[in-house]
């Protein structure tokens, strides 16, 4: 298996209110997926110190026991749509940190019970579900907040900062790109099954997804983002992250069309690189009527050779953004300090002073009636379902794409629609997906 691993500034529009804070001083606080992520959200969120957690959910009654040692007066749920009604009186709010395809179910679930929601990214694994997610969190006034956690670190916020006060110009064009690569050699499934550990529910893990046997280290506990049953590939594991501080500080809205080129189109597994070509409507911060975005993974990066500030030797991040104005170029590493070129033009150019911001805090606060959450799903949501369109368009290489998105459709390609939602598995239909 290959595979390479990485590590999200505030939104132009800022939503409604959340619902009141709730009736404890403490918010009481549930986990779906307490291992890996899993473990570093919650610890997170109770690092706040306005958190009392009150259940844990997992599949794997190892990393379920591992986490009761912190939490011991939690009560512990392998199966989540258990948790969420046995618990439901009991819990304010929730985090998913779970592999992609339980993302929508879980965090659906819990908002249809006015359940506040934390969800790790990509915020959905189908483009319908960041859509319906949205709609729904919206009309039942929960806090959200998707885990794109660089959205609240000074890096990105100081890029938005420069973007927004016009310190490159209006944008041209902009270039984003990851070095993380999820695929097999062989693009294939393997064959037979091997025999299920006592500690994995192996058909819990499954959930929504079709049925498949169990494999050792194939799919549980990290190999699942190569699969599309299962992950996003790395276009949904980093687009989320990236495309953050580009549409946060530009107010980039829904995407006109998408080309793709993809190193393979296998059913099974997604590409080991894909470059997508969008075209989005032009912003008061752009130079154009529109603007054309370039996504690669994979590795591929575009050529320095398109800005013309950039010198002869410089070398770009592994994995970040490129935006070339009619002023200077930004450079926004993932993750690392910003840069803004001709160095010699922006030498003295002052960093804004900005107040310390966690993530997770942001979330906290908001569920308790505090604000707005700053990657809230009206801000993620069409963020996410403009990633998860380049996993429907590398299906189809070469062919242009042109997206409705008030109808949440492909106006020439019939085909395409048809990835843009999955039925679930017979015994977990999810009301409202």
């Amino acid at each position: 298996m290959k595979r390479t691993a990485a590590v999200g500034a505030t939104p132009l529009i800022v939503p409604r209110l959340s619902l009141a804070a709730p009736a404890s001083s403490k918010l009481q606080h549930a986990a779906i997926g307490v291992g890996g992520q899993g473990a570093s959200d919650l610890g997170q969120i109770v690092s706040s110190g306005k958190v009392e957690v009150v259940a844990l959910c997992d599949i794997d009654e190892n990393t379920l026991k591992e986490a009761a040692k912190t939490h011991p007066n939690a009560k512990l749920y392998r199966d989540w749509r258990e948790m969420l009604e046995t618990e439901e009186q009991n819990i304010d709010s929730v985090n998913v940190s779970t592999p992609d395809h339980t993302h929508a179910p879980a965090s659906m679930t819990a908002i249809r019970k006015k359940m506040h929601v934390f969800c790790e990214k990509p915020l959905t694994h189908e483009v319908y579900e960041a859509r319906q997610l949205a709609r729904a969190a919206r009309k039942r006034g929960v806090a959200t907040q998707m885990g794109i956690q660089i959205h609240s670190h000074d890096f990105y916020r100081t890029a938005v900062h420069w973007l927004q006060e016009g310190a490159i110009g209006k944008v041209k064009e902009w270039h984003s790109w990851s070095a993380a690569v999820y695929t097999t050699e062989d693009k294939k499934r393997p064959e037979g099954a091997d025999p299920i550990p006592p500690n994995v529910d192996w058909d819990l893990w499954l959930g929504v997804a079709p049925e498949r046997a169990f494999k050792k280290e194939i799919y549980h506990p990290f190999n699942w983002r190569a699969w599309r049953d299962f992950g996003g590939g790395a276009t949904g594991d980093f687009g989320c992250h990236i495309f953050d501080p580009v549409f946060t500080a530009l107010g980039i809205g829904d995407p006109i069309s998408i080309t793709c080129q993809a190193e393979s189109t296998s059913d099974e597994v997604w590409p080991g690189w894909i470059i997508a070509h969008y075209e989005f409507p032009g912003t008061p911060l752009t130079a154009h009527k529109t603007i054309r975005a370039t996504w690669n993974d994979g590795g591929k990066q575009p050529p320095k050779s398109l800005s013309p500030h950039l010198p002869y030797d410089y070398d770009l991040p592994a994995s970040g953004s490129m935006l070339i104005g009619e002023a200077g170029t930004l450079i926004i590493p993932h993750v690392g300090a910003p840069q803004l070129h001709p160095l010699k033009d922006f030498e003295n150019y002052p960093a804004p002073e900005l107040e310390p911001l966690n993530h997770y805090h942001d979330f906290v606060e908001a569920a308790m009636g505090n604000g707005v959450a700053g990657a809230n799903f009206d801000f993620s949501g069409p963020m996410a379902e403009a990633v998860l369109l380049a996993n429907v368009a590398n299906r189809f290489p070469g062919e242009t794409l042109e997206w409705n998105a008030k109808r949440l459709k492909f106006t020439n390609n019939d085909k395409a629609n048809k990835f843009l939602r999955r039925e679930y598995r017979e015994g977990w239909e999810v009301k409202g997906l």
